[in-house]
């Protein structure tokens, strides 16, 4: 029998197999229906601590069988014959929740475990009953399950096991009081277990007030069972990352393709525009309605769309094993988004290729990022997505090619270069832009239509950068003519213009509006002045009660 993806990454490594944890029958034989026959290192570290009733802090690599870990244990501990919620998982995205909730199903369903899905985005009606009939696992997203939690239609008090996938967003700022809320429902003897690739110190410091005593597992990624993802970061010339996407696209393989923007706006932006171009794309964000999302994600599933835009909320959940490629558009916000971005591609054992653009302003965030992932990501000058694809850099890092090499390319760009100090740790100074060699155009000699005469050529100063149309239009314009005269803003149809000149006139004062006879020297001018002063008039008061 041809030895499956997963098996082929740990072939090396001498693993247990599910029959020694004494798991049901039923359990054993959905297993080999979803072909598994060993479990994965996050699984052999996990299970038998969460078998055994321990609260665990569980941290393993995107597509390592996370959800199994916990999964099993679910639907082992539910007694089928009380129809009360036992166990509840809470993950961030409803493409999480529906991912989750159909593992626990394929493991449970065959004993009996009923498994029901709540989410936002969906009516609330089907959703009351089918907890209403009885259900024994409840997978959810907080806001929902809250929402249920506040009308009655949900109890917890019975919970036996709760799961918090993707542990370091469901504890951040975000979710922290909701999740919060919701394990305050449920009695203090349940048994909890947290889940996620990336689990930072605070992360683990929040856990210790709602865990009891957790037991720490951390399968970091070795040689023989690292997903073998090719991440490199490219510099995108003038930031024209719309013409490198197009390049990628148009150089695609077979696999399926995730371009991951920042903002739900800019995504549905960017789909718009790759539609009008022709390209068979897809748009995955949170305005989107739960049957768009659910259709959205039907159609990458099966191949019918082979290029997903999305925004983070695709980072997480999507086990899509055909993802050969992750393009990051635009930056994400953390180096724990980048870290989950990256791993939608490489999903259990498989190759998969990442590739991150760079502006002009990408810079200083990308070093943030660099310095989060505790790593070096490889940088080069974009060069075409044809030497992007055949681009290793297991073997040939861009650390390790020497400056003199050929190959070497510079990856900052050249505007942001900082010029070298002088001996006295003063900058030189820049020299000035040389002028433009380009000759302007030469101007036309004008006619008087009085006298017949040619007035001489002026000689034309040479262009420069910041000339104005107006400047340009003084320039070409006869002294005395209608252009001079609008140049400057003057209508020539006006008769006291005719000439070019506007006669200086005076503008009247409000007294003088008011009273024609006053003196008119005390009228303003233009320019705000006045042509001569006399003293201010001053105005008896005489109340009208004396």
């Amino acid at each position: 029998m041809e030895k499956s993806a997963v098996d082929s990454v740990f072939d090396e490594v001498t693993l247990p197999s599910f029959d020694e944890w004494n798991l049901r029958p039923t359990t054993l034989t959905a297993l080999a229906a979803m072909n598994i026959s060993s479990p994965t290192p996050i699984q052999v570290e996990a299970l038998p601590a969460l078998l055994d009733g321990r609260d665990v802090i569980g941290q393993a690599r995107t597509g390592s069988g996370k959800t199994l870990a916990f999964g099993i244990p679910a639907a082992e501990m539910v007694d089928v014959s009380q129809r009360q919620v036992q166990v509840l998982v809470l993950t961030p995205t409803r493409e999480l929740a529906v991912q989750v909730g159909g593992v626990i199903d394929l493991v449970g369903g065959p004993r009996g475990v009923t498994t029901t899905l709540i989410f936002g985005g969906r009516a609330m009606g089907p959703q009351r009953d089918a907890l209403r009939r009885g259900a024994h696992v409840v997978v959810g997203t907080p806001g929902r399950v809250l929402d249920l939690l506040s009308q009655g239609a949900l109890r917890l008090d019975k919970v036996r096991f709760l799961v918090l996938d993707e542990a370091d967003e469901m504890l951040d700022r975000g979710f922290a009081p909701d999740v919060e809320r919701i394990m305050s429902r449920t009695q203090s003897a349940r048994q909890t277990a947290l889940f996620s690739a990336t689990v930072p110190d605070w992360v683990r410091s929040t856990a210790s007030k709602h865990l009891n005593d957790p037991v720490m597992v951390s399968v970091d990624p070795n040689p023989e069972d690292a997903a073998p993802i090719d991440h490199v970061a490219y510099d995108v010339p003038n930031g024209d990352k719309m013409m490198v996407l197009k390049d990628l696209l148009d150089h695609r393989g077979e696999g399926s393709i995730i371009v991951f923007g920042r903002t739900k706006h800019g995504v549905k932006k960017l789909a718009r525009q790759l539609e009008i171009a022709g390209y068979p794309v897809a748009a995955l964000q949170g305005n989107l309605s739960q049957n768009a999302r659910d259709s959205v994600m039907e159609d990458f599933r099966a191949g019918r769309v082979r290029v997903l835009l999305a925004t983070n909320v695709a980072a997480r959940g999507l086990d899509i094993s055909s993802v050969d490629q992750v393009i990051n558009y635009e930056l994400p916000e953390s180096p724990e988004l980048l870290t989950h971005r990256v791993g939608r591609t490489g999903r259990m054992g498989r190759k998969g290729q990442a590739l991150t653009l760079l502006g002009p302003d990408d810079g200083a965030k990308w070093r943030q990022l660099e310095r989060g992932l505790g790593r070096r990501v490889p940088r080069r000058l974009w060069a075409g997505a044809a030497a992007a694809r055949a681009f290793d850099p297991t073997i040939v890092p861009l650390e390790t090619i020497p400056a003199s090499s050929p190959e070497f390319v510079d990856s900052r760009p050249a505007a942001t270069a900082r010029p070298s100090r002088n001996t006295n740790g003063q900058r030189p100074v820049r020299a000035a832009r040389p002028a433009e060699a380009t000759a302007p155009a030469p101007r036309r000699a004008s006619r008087d239509a009085s006298t017949g005469t040619v007035a001489p050529v002026q000689p034309q100063r040479a262009r420069r950068r910041n000339d104005t149309v107006d400047d340009i239009r003084r320039e070409q314009a006869v002294p005395g003519s209608p252009e001079l005269a609008m140049s400057h803003g003057r209508d020539p149809q006006r008769p006291e213009w005719a000439g070019g000149e506007k006669p200086r006139t005076t503008r009247p004062t409000r007294e003088s509006a008011a009273n024609p006879g006053l003196n008119a020297g005390q009228d303003r001018l233009e320019g705000g002045e006045r042509s001569r002063r006399e003293p201010r008039r001053t105005h008896e008061i005489v109340c009208s009660t004396c």
